[in-house]
């Protein structure tokens, strides 16, 4: 391709609201351009990186068994609403009306829909089976930002297995943990595998794979020592044990006048440290007012009580419905005595006594609290939102938390869509058994986008060979014929050896071709000057590491084919 034919818009500045490196990278670079929030034009550079990422994720899905499908994005309400989904997936799902006044949805994932053409299998003979597509998925995103990082229509690779047994959906979870930990090695992400939560989709175990990056969402909890790594919503640690002394034999309600806060609680004469103190939160769990209890230091993870409670709509109580409930302000609230309202209290606090908490009076607490004699505990739960510096639970070394990218993940779902859609089979012994799936989604933009995200410097983006828009690029530091005629024959040798080369053969400034090949982040450039072709050289860069050498015009093409089968390899 000759760039003076490409449309590459290259901007000097990105956009105000452009705050992640890949975002402002990938506009300036005029890979992308923003239609409306949330949704992205890929520009001619973009759409080749786009599709490069798209082949990898094909090529090692088709390595273990993968079939490629291409399912519909709108989908019957019907589907959804038997799946139980039409509702567990709130806002996030972008719903119409066709002109019969039908429901339909644009397609956030495709469980059900894989799930409807596997109810044709009938034996079990015909598993396992691994199927996927790469598809756009549509999803309400409540803050879309970053760029490709969060967006609401984009392209997944989504495939599921489809087993006879547990056993199976280990071996297919497992093939795709490696396959994909081997697509991002080929897309040059460092990435890792974490424990997560499998909120909305259900089943069992789930992996989450991260890149590390400030431009990330999530946060992760690291043990530095050993292998433990777990998403925040996941995550568990060791306490230290604490001593409450011997239990006293009853509660003893006192005054707290003006006392609002466990910090105030600590503070106050006669009050508590928060390690002693028990946290009451006034919840609303699917239309039910629910006390949640976490030690005073703590934090609730909401996610981690959704994944406890099944819950599907959850919220903070409002002030009339606090004071309905339990007939007092926030400050004063508790469960001691409550029966007419669930009560969940985290793990943390099973075994503890002595403890200070409201009293549903205002500006009254209680102290000398049992939590199992006192509260009617009707659920235990780990509800707490682990912090840096706990201890691993595995060996003991204070976590860390890593600010990370979401860049792909697995989950084991076992029965539950196999049971919603019929999907059944034989087994060896003539017994009909429902089919254990698994489910397993990796993000194309959002991987474009986390590869920029750690391959980029101060003059712009450095892709990886594998995904590069072009893997070389020839400039061109003058247009007359005995450059051009140097600059094309090196092209024609270049794209002989299967090479993606692109001829800057534009009539502009040296300086602003070499800015532009280092904002687009091309592998390696070739420079043809004067200089060069007098002595029968060409300048060869390489754009990571900024090394230049000379190498003879006879030799540049098979030289830089070379590198680029290594870097491939």
């Amino acid at each position: 391709m000759r760039w003076s034919k490409l449309f590459v818009p290259t901007l000097r500045d990105a956009p105000n609201d452009a705050v992640a490196p890949s975002h402002r990278l990938l506009i300036r670079g005029g890979f992308i351009r923003q239609l409306h929030a949330g949704h992205y034009s890929m520009l001619p550079l973009g759409w080749r990186v786009h599709q490069k990422v798209a082949q990898i994720v094909r090529e090692e899905i088709d390595a273990i068994g993968g079939q490629e499908f291409s399912l519909p994005t709108m989908h019957p309400a019907s589907i959804w609403q038997e799946s139980g989904r039409w509702d567990t997936m709130g806002e996030i799902m972008f719903t119409l009306k066709d002109r019969k006044g039908a429901d339909l949805a644009l397609g956030v994932t495709h469980e059900e829909i894989f799930a409807t053409v596997a109810a044709e299998l009938t034996s079990y003979k015909q598993l396992p089976q691994v199927w996927y597509h790469i598809q756009t998925k549509f999803r309400d995103e409540a803050r879309p930002k970053s760029g490709l990082l969060r967006v609401r229509e984009f392209a997944m690779k989504d495939s599921y297995s489809f087993d006879i047994d547990a056993a199976g959906l280990d071996a297919a979870f497992a093939a795709h943990d490696q396959a994909y930990r081997r697509i991002f090695d080929r897309l040059g992400v460092p990435s890792f595998g974490v424990q997560a939560s499998n909120g909305a989709m259900g089943g069992t175990d789930s992996i989450e794979f991260m890149t590390k990056s400030d431009a990330g969402e999530d946060d992760v909890i690291i043990c530095r020592k050993c292998d433990y790594a777990a998403n925040i919503e996941k995550a568990i640690s060791s306490l230290p044990t604490i001593d409450d002394g011997e239990a006293l034999t009853e509660t003893e309600k006192f005054a707290t006048p003006g006392v609002l806060t466990i910090a105030a609680l600590e503070a106050f004469e006669g009050g508590a440290a928060a390690t002693q103190q028990l946290k009451t939160l006034v919840m609303v769990l699917d239309k039910v007012i629910t006390l949640v209890v976490v030690r005073g230091d703590h934090q609730l993870n909401t996610q981690k009580l959704a994944d406890a409670t099944g819950a599907i709509d959850i919220r903070p109580a409002g002030p009339d419905e606090t004071m309905k409930a339990l007939g007092a302000s926030p400050g004063s609230l508790g469960a001691v005595g409550v029966t007419d309202h669930p009560v969940i209290v985290d793990e943390a606090l099973r075994g503890r006594v002595n403890m200070t908490t409201g009293a549903n009076d205002d500006g009254w607490h209680f102290r000398g609290v049992s939590v199992e004699r006192d509260l009617t505990v009707g659920q235990w739960a780990d509800l707490r939102e682990v912090e840096a510096g706990e201890a691993c639970p595995n060996c003991g070394t204070p976590l860390e938390v890593d600010r990370c990218i979401e860049i792909g993940h697995i989950f084991k779902l076992g029965t539950k869509f196999a049971d919603v859609f019929g999907v059944t089979v034989a087994d060896p012994d003539g017994k009909v058994v429902p089919v254990v799936m698994g489910s397993y989604g990796i993000g194309i933009g959002r991987n474009m986008a986390a590869a920029v995200e750690a391959n980029y410097d101060d003059k712009g983006i450095i892709w990886p060979v594998s995904i590069a828009p072009y893997e070389v690029v020839i400039t061109l530091m003058r247009t007359d014929e005995e450059t051009m005629t140097a600059g094309e024959t090196i092209y024609d040798d270049l794209k002989a050896a299967g090479v993606d080369a692109l001829l800057d053969d534009r009539d502009a400034r040296a300086g602003v071709k070499f800015a532009d090949a280092e904002l687009c982040g091309f592998p390696f450039r070739i420079t043809l000057g004067p200089r060069g072709l007098k002595n029968g050289e060409a300048e060869f860069t390489i754009r990571s590491t900024e090394e230049t050498t000379n190498v003879a015009l006879g030799d540049i093409a098979g030289h830089v084919a070379d590198l680029v089968r290594a870097a491939k390899s």
